[in-house]
């Protein structure tokens, strides 16, 4: 089927693939399954018709075609990035607006309560916060398109951010805990720490998210009398179902605070069954105004 829509994502999944010669490593850094990010290549070689990876080899390689195309492909992410930029820069009038990409998570449970905070020491602060998938908020800050990144940092899961081109700085420490309503958990005696009788309803985080990863390579190695009802890769739309009952989850403690306190939901698992996750930033101080200085410093 001829393919007549060209996406900038598979222009930066063929610039990730050429340089990791590794579907499997590509994959990982650009957050999808192997199988979807494979798919999106044949469709970029759709696109231009011809094949631009040569699949036999171990390591893979570029065909001639592909060679080619590599600098074409690179040169159009970054002017399609940089016009991005002029726009956004024109945009802001007189005002310097300082930008985050963040997690979605992140930003409704943490993000926005601590810039509230801020603009109460920093006056002149003003901030756009765009909320989006981890690989698309890693592009935005190494294009330049974001003076800040917020996202979840965990052992397992491979680092998508060059730490020698960008300064990191851990904010809060988070927790993976596996909750269900109290009501739920008491009537049908829910706990993971039993093996038999009925399956537990699992509400379970889409295996190419990055807290669907964590989960996959540490908590979910271990016997689970569960079955999977329902995945999602957002944690809010998952805390919907939680809340009705429909099963248990994985969730943030900072997306499920209230929640806890209220007894509302409960624990089901202890502290075997959980992850620590770190909240961190990155960003290139280097590049910053007094103001968005003052902000990193006190962030």
């Amino acid at each position: 089927m001829q393919v007549h829509t060209l996406d900038l994502n598979w222009l930066r999944d063929f610039e990730c693939l050429a340089r990791t010669l590794n579907f499997t490593r590509a994959s990982d850094e650009r957050n999808i399954t192997q199988s979807a990010f494979s798919r999106r290549i044949k469709a970029l070689e759709s696109w231009v018709g011809l094949p631009l990876v040569n699949r036999a080899t171990y390591p893979v390689q570029l065909t001639e075609a592909g060679q080619q195309f590599l600098p074409v492909a690179l040169a159009a992410i970054s002017q399609l990035s940089e016009s991005r930029q002029s726009l956004r820069d024109a945009d802001r009038g007189d005002s310097r607006f300082i930008r985050f990409s963040v997690l979605h998570t992140i930003a409704v449970n943490f993000l926005a309560s601590r810039i509230e905070e801020l603009q109460m020491q920093i006056p002149d602060l003003r901030t756009r916060v765009l909320s989006d998938s981890l690989s698309t908020c890693c592009d935005l800050l190494v294009e330049g398109a974001v003076d800040i990144l917020l996202c979840y940092n965990h052992h397992s899961v491979s680092p998508m951010i060059d730490e020698t081109a960008f300064e990191r700085k851990d904010l809060l420490k988070d927790r993976l805990v596996p909750v269900a309503t109290a009501n739920s958990a008491r009537a049908m005696g829910w706990s993971l720490a039993e093996q038999d009788g009925p399956p537990i309803p699992y509400l379970a985080y889409d295996r190419s998210s990055f807290l669907g990863m964590v989960v996959e390579n540490t908590i979910d190695r271990k016997p689970l009398n569960a079955e999977t009802i329902y995945v999602d890769s957002l944690v809010e739309t998952i805390k919907r179902r939680l809340i009705t009952g429909s099963g248990f989850a994985w969730m943030p403690e900072t997306a499920i605070s209230p929640e806890l306190d209220a007894g509302l939901l409960v624990p089901i698992g202890d502290d075997a069954w959980c992850a620590t996750l770190t909240i961190s930033a990155f960003a290139n101080p280097a590049t910053f105004d007094q103001t968005a200085q003052q902000l990193w410093d006190q962030l």
